[in-house]
């Protein structure tokens, strides 16, 4: 990651303006038939996987492009080829259309000019966005003036198994009791993988005094102090994960595999249905169900960007918008596919496609949104960084 940072910031800002205007829908449609589009996206879930090949399918019947999925297991493989790209001078033409960013590679990809636009809210479909009720302008605190487009959102919920854990446990002092009483029951995915370290900034924001300083850039000047919490109540849950916190499960997937092996009873998901759509196709037990924190806990929007060289911008949009239609964010939405949270307001909807939403059986596991209670700023993703490499120092290495 350090690497990373480095090569960004030897990144000169790049000409990153539309070559068809994103305002003219109909010559981006036009300019967009018989283009591929390839999508860098996180390749580690079969049902995300299954959604973007349904995604694929749709574009190309209704828009003629070709939509290619490129399975990452890390985004910053993409954000380093877009870079090496620009170091070779290759500002046209370039192997990536469309990237499922995060946080903190969208911050420095825009800081350093990598990425086509303002493009997002002149989307045809950006009408129907929720921009008042959900975090779908800033990224990480960074205002993404239109440089992505969202499609989707998530909310940290923790998957508990009925059949082991009675009441769910809603602060983090409460799983850290319950630990101690139940050892070797609960682990996270190994940061820096996303979810893992989202359990530690989950914990950082439960734990600080001032979350409010989390919305600035970490400094070391206040690091060691804000931190403080985080790290002692790592020191002392970590003997009472699952193999005693020797070994951590590599990804989501793979801790969700320790549940359906009664291996843990509690873990953490960044997708409120997705323990809804686990029973459905046989991955849980139907015991399994969600909670949240008393004191609310983070909640983000899953963006799409386009990076500055791109081959396919049109065909990059469009696919942008499909999944911001009602059509694709319903089946999003479905439990049985994906269980993701919709970015669409329910107000500016036909009201078919707002009856659609309603009629939509969320399922045994899944929280209504009042049950799913306040919505927690992420920090400035210079925190997930520095904790995510603090962690790996103190832990990484057993």
């Amino acid at each position: 990651m350090k690497k990373l940072a480095i090569a960004l910031s030897l990144c000169m800002p790049a000409f990153a303006q539309a070559q068809t205007d994103p305002s003219d829908w109909a010559e981006v449609l036009e300019s967009a038939k018989g283009q591929t589009v390839y999508w860098n996206a996180w390749g580690g879930s079969t049902t995300t996987n299954d959604f973007i090949a349904w995604v694929g399918k749709r574009v190309e019947e209704d828009f003629g492009v070709t939509l290619e999925h490129v399975k990452l297991t890390d985004t910053a493989d993409a954000v380093t080829r877009v870079i090496s790209e620009k170091e070779a001078g290759k500002d046209t033409g370039g192997a990536i259309d469309l990237i499922w960013i995060n946080g903190a590679n969208f911050a420095s990809m825009k800081e350093a000019g990598l990425l086509y636009g303002p493009f997002a809210e002149q989307l045809p479909n950006w009408a129907f966005v929720d921009t008042n009720g959900k975090t779908v302008q800033t990224d990480f605190t960074v205002p993404t003036d239109g440089y992505e487009s969202p499609w989707a959102m998530a909310q940290v919920v923790f998957m508990y198994d009925t059949a082991d854990i009675s009441e769910p446990l809603t602060s983090m002092d409460a799983i850290r009791v319950w630990a101690e009483a139940n050892p070797g029951r609960f682990t996270f995915p190994q940061p820096p993988d996303f979810l893992g370290t989202t359990f530690l900034k989950q914990a950082l924001v439960s734990l600080t005094d001032d979350p409010q300083r989390l919305a600035e850039p970490v400094s070391d000047a206040d690091y060691d102090t804000v931190t403080e919490p985080l790290w002692a109540y790592i020191e002392t849950l970590t003997p009472n994960l699952w193999r005693g916190g020797e070994v951590y499960p590599q990804t989501g997937p793979a801790q969700l595999q320790l549940i359906a092996d009664n291996e843990i009873d509690l873990a953490i998901s960044f997708s409120p249905g997705e323990a809804t759509a686990a029973i459905a196709n046989g991955q849980l037990p139907d015991t399994v169900r969600t909670s949240v924190l008393d004191g609310g806990t983070l909640g983000n929007a899953s963006f799409v960007a386009i990076p500055y060289n791109s081959s396919a911008t049109e065909g990059a949009m469009v696919v942008a918008n499909f999944l911001l239609s009602s059509e694709a964010q319903l089946r999003a939405q479905d439990p049985a596919i994906l269980g993701y949270g919709t970015v669409l307001d329910m107000d500016a909807l036909s009201e078919p496609d707002r009856a659609a939403f309603d009629a939509l059986e969320l399922g045994i596991a899944t929280l209504t949104p009042s049950e799913l209670g306040a919505v927690l700023p992420e920090p400035h993703p210079s925190w997930m960084t520095r904790i995510a490499e603090d962690w790996t120092a103190r832990y990484g290495a057993n």
